[in-house]
Order: structure tokens, then sequence, then C-alpha cells
């Protein structure tokens, strides 16, 4: 194909230096994910621990030592401006493979001081970037979810349950199709926000696991070809060792070349936790309205005037910030589900995209999480006159009334009391259904929740 020039002051080769040059797309926005990168650098330390067992003639102790080497320094993130290529390259990612092939044997050799490795026969040994991309793929998704997502709900789920303990015992309406429903407790209604992260979790937990199972041995279709026997058992069990974690090889390499129905899974938990916090948000920025016109049963920190225009405006940014950040998660589920129903014959050549949003959507939400944690939720303070007041005007409290006078009797109770803007008790006595006296005998709202 000819020379091609190649930055000097960088250890990327001409492979890298193509791709960059023919692939201007999203330049400094939109490159292969820091996240890819690092799980190649675990993966090629494997890789090389692997062949070092299997085929110590071609990989040599001496090999091993300085593959070992650059992958650390690029986990570390010490080689960040070395990894240029954009996500909009070719479909199996091999540019992102060569990349990092590149500049490990490129650092290598400078630390070796000799040519020591190539880039393709050593570094990419027993490989295919048709294996080693959905395996980086795979790698960074279980670790982001794991080491990233996961712990971030944790920490709204413990605010959410110090909160639960000091509300207890607050009474308030309930709201369903955002009209007066039967009373609750605050701390129950907190329960509910609860309860859905912990699902949530539950759900990210288990479908990342199906992530756990890996394409690394498949080489360029599926067959191994050029890989040694045990390969792939050699280099998952090294990655384990690496990185805390439970990889497997996949049973079936043909199927993990070409289908990603396990990111599609987990992206689908990802975006059950979206939808989540979409709908947590919402309530904190419904119970903060006003602060006089609004519901107001709640106090939100005031972090930002809200205005250029309206001096002493405060808005529930936080709740807006996750509001978008759901629905650019919720979005993203397109993108990889589309990405994954490409999968033609031998391999699938969405990936770099797929694995773009998945991993934009795990990394959004957890920091989305930690934000809105940090500067919203972990200051909520109930309004408890706010909430009395509403308590004591809604309608639907006549419910504690359905076991004494029946269904039809209540609801002509609670449309005297709205029509003439007269309390519960008075429509009873006006309606000659229960004497005062026997009134308070049964309503007792406290008792409903």
């Amino acid at each position: 194909m000819g020379e091609v020039k190649v930055p000097a002051d960088k250890y990327w080769g001409a492979q890298t230096e193509r791709s960059r040059q023919n692939f201007k797309i999203g330049v400094g926005l939109e490159t292969m994910p820091r996240e890819i990168i690092k799980s190649f650098a675990y993966l090629k330390k494997a890789c090389a621990i692997a062949n070092n067992i299997l085929q110590p003639q071609r990989m040599t102790d001496e090999k091993l030592k300085f593959i070992a080497q650059v992958s650390e320094e690029i986990i570390a993130g010490e080689l960040a401006d070395n990894f240029p290529l954009v996500v909009w390259q070719t479909g199996s990612g091999t540019q992102s493979n060569m990349n990092v092939n590149e500049v490990i044997a490129n650092r290598a050799n400078e630390l070796a001081e000799k040519k020591l490795l190539h880039p393709n026969d050593d570094v990419n040994m027993s490989q295919s970037s048709n294996d080693t991309f959905p395996t980086a793929m795979y790698i960074a998704g279980v670790l982001e979810v794991k080491q990233k997502l996961i712990p971030a709900v944790d920490i709204l789920i413990e605010t959410f349950r110090r909160l639960e303990a000091e509300n207890e015992g607050i009474i308030k309406t309930g709201r369903t199709h955002l009209q007066d429903a039967a009373p609750l407790t605050f701390s129950q209604e907190i329960s509910g926000w609860r309860a859905s992260l912990e699902a949530d979790k539950e759900t990210l937990s288990e479908a990342v696991n199906f992530m756990s199972k890996l394409a690394i041995g498949g080489t360029a279709v599926g067959t191994g070809l050029n890989a040694p026997a045990n390969f792939d058992a050699e280099v998952t069990k090294a990655l384990n060792d690496l990185t805390g974690e439970n990889f497997s090889p996949s049973e079936n390499k043909f199927h993990a070349l070409t289908s990603k129905s396990e990111i599609v899974f987990a992206h689908g938990a990802v975006k059950a936790l979206a939808a989540d916090m979409m709908k947590i948000a919402n309530d904190i920025r419904w119970l903060a309205s006003g602060p006089r016109c609004g519901l107001g049963e709640i106090f939100i920190p005031e972090n930002e005037p809200g205005s250029s225009i309206m001096p002493g405006k405060v808005n529930p940014t936080q709740c807006e910030q996750v509001t978008m950040v759901a629905v650019q998660v919720i979005a993203n589920d397109v993108a990889v589900g589309m990405s994954a129903s490409q999968g033609n014959f031998e391999l699938n050549v969405f990936m770099p995209v797929c694995a773009y949003n998945f991993l934009q959507s795990v990394r959004l939400l957890s920091e989305s999480i930690i934000s809105f944690n940090n500067n919203c939720v972990a200051g909520i303070k109930a309004n408890r006159e706010k909430m009395k007041e509403n308590l004591t005007r809604s309608l639907m409290l006549v419910t504690a009334l359905n076991p004494v006078i029946g269904y039809e009797n209540a609801a002509k109770v609670a449309k005297l009391a709205h029509k003439k803007n007269i309390s519960l008790k008075e429509a009873c006595l006006e309606l000659n259904l229960l004497s005062a006296e026997r009134f308070e005998e049964v309503f007792h709202p406290e008792k409903m929740v």
C-alpha cells in the first residue's frame, strides 16, 4: 500500500495511521472508549501469558515481560494519547486492535532497546481482531457495570434507606394518575424508590454475567485457526487473575463472534435502571415543585440560580440531568439492539458503535447517579406542614368510610365535599350518613397506611 508517515512522538504504526487518515469522523469527540483500550491491555497481557505457557518457544519470557509491562502502562493510563482512532471505523474494530498491538510493540521495543516484538506476530499471537474486539468489549462492559454502575446504585440505595428512617411516621397523601389517592407514609414512598433500585441492581448483576463468556480463541471465523489448544481457557484464567472477575470461554465461538445477544440483554438491564431513575427524579422534582404554587411537600438543595431573568428562582437541576441521561440511555438501547442485529454470517461488523453506546450508557448513568445522590437526594427534607395540609384536604380519605357507609355513599360524600369546598365530615353530616361522634370513631387517616 506504499509508505505512510507516522508521528515520531507516538507509538502507533502504519495501520493506526491509515485509519486515522481515512476515518476523520467525530475526531476528538467519538474516539474508541478508554474502557475498551484498557480492556484490550488486560487481554493482550493475558494472551501473552497464555502463549508463554502453551508455546514458550514463540512467546519467550523476555517477550512476555515487555508485553506485560507496556500493558500495565496502558491500564494505568500512561499512554492515553496513543489511541486516536474513532468509533466510526471498520465494523470489526480491526484498526483499534492493531492500534493496541502497535503501541505495545513499539513501546516495548523502546524499553528493550532492540527490535524484540512485532505487532502481528507477537502481540497479536494466537488472536484475530474478530475475537479480540468482542472479548475486549465484553470485558469492558462487565468491569464498568460491576466496578462503577452497581456501586453508584448502592450509594443511592443507602441514602434512600437513611431517608426512610428519618421520615418514619410522616403521613402524606398518595397520588395515582396525578390525582389524589389514599394516604401513605413518606417513608413508604421512599421505600418504593429504594426497592426499585434494589431490583435493578439484581437484574444488572444477573444480566452482566452473560457477558462473562468470551469470544477469545475463536480467531478469524470461530474455528480457532492459528491458536493452540486450550488457549481460550488459559487466557480467561489469566484475565481472572488480573481483574478479579470470573470470565470463561464461550462454549461456541461461532456464536460468540457473530451474535451480540448478551450485550443487548445487559443493556436492557441498564435501560431498566435508567427508566427507574427517570421515575424517581420526576417524583422528586414534582414533590419539590413550588415554592408556593406547586406541591411543595419536600425541600431539595438549592445549588445554583435557576434563571437569568427571574431573580430568586431555583430549579431542580439535578433531577433534570438524571432525566436527560435517562433519555440518552433509552435512545442508546436502540443503537445497541440494531448493532447486534447485524451479525452477518461469521462476524458482527457493528461492534464499535455497539460498544460505544453500551459504555456511554454505563458511564453516564454511573456519574449521573452519584451527582444526583450527592447534590440532591442526600439533602432531601420533608415539608411536614405542607404534607399535613395536603393530607387533610385530600378527598380520597373518604376511602376509610367505605366499610361503614359503602362505596356509593362514600362517593356522594367526596363529590359534595368537592363541590361545596367543605370537609368530608361536614359532607357526611349534611347527607345524614353519619353523626359527628360516629365520624370521629371511624375516620382515622393514620390507620390507612
